[in-house]
């Protein structure tokens, strides 16, 4: 019989979940690096430097610590705000410390209360396949609903950039009030 994922010991549990959460955050604060550094290389360099920009990466320097460490409490965001602290620049000395700070929170969450809530739904859908049933059409459904709104955001995204912009630096006027 295959042993429940709970009988993990907690220390191990711990440990391989605090390993994932920080090669996951701080893969993620380099993403954030890479783009800022390669944005400096395009157009984007005169946006990227301008003092409103500048002013953000410092208070992001001095403040977006606590943001960081407070983001493993929380779900839907902390990939966002490590992101952010990259893409702002949020120096290492910084980073780190709110970081593993941060993944101690969450390994500890998640080996405990997280596995075993994971535990209980694996159970509770093993004993009965109309919960299997269940479970897949709501996975289903969610990733159907994220779907369709991610296209008809990005359609009237699309249709209102089209609206405002001219094409090629042309603008477009209305046929019948142009002179022949």
């Amino acid at each position: 019989m295959m042993d429940s994922i709970v009988s993990l010991p907690f220390v191990w549990a711990f440990l391989i979940l605090f390993v994932i959460v920080m090669l996951r955050s701080n893969g993620t604060y380099w993403a954030g690096r890479g783009l800022a550094a390669g944005g400096r290389k395009t157009k984007l360099q005169k946006h990227l430097d301008s003092p409103a920009v500048q002013r953000a990466e410092k208070i992001i320097a001095r403040w977006g610590a606590p943001a960081v460490s407070v983001s493993f409490l929380t779900i839907g965001i902390q990939t966002a705000i490590n992101m952010s602290a990259g893409l702002g620049r949020m120096p290492l000395r910084r980073y780190i410390p709110a970081t593993v700070v941060g993944s101690i929170a969450w390994a500890c969450i998640y080996a405990t209360i997280g596995l075993a809530a994971f535990d209980a739904a694996i159970a509770a859908a093993a004993g009965s396949p109309l919960a299997i049933v269940l479970l897949v059409l709501a996975v289903g459904a969610v990733i159907l609903g994220v779907h369709l709104f991610r296209v008809s955001r990005t359609r009237k995204l699309d249709k209102s950039a089209l609206e405002d912009c001219p094409v090629m630096g042309v603008e477009i006027s209305d046929p019948t009030t142009a002179k022949a």
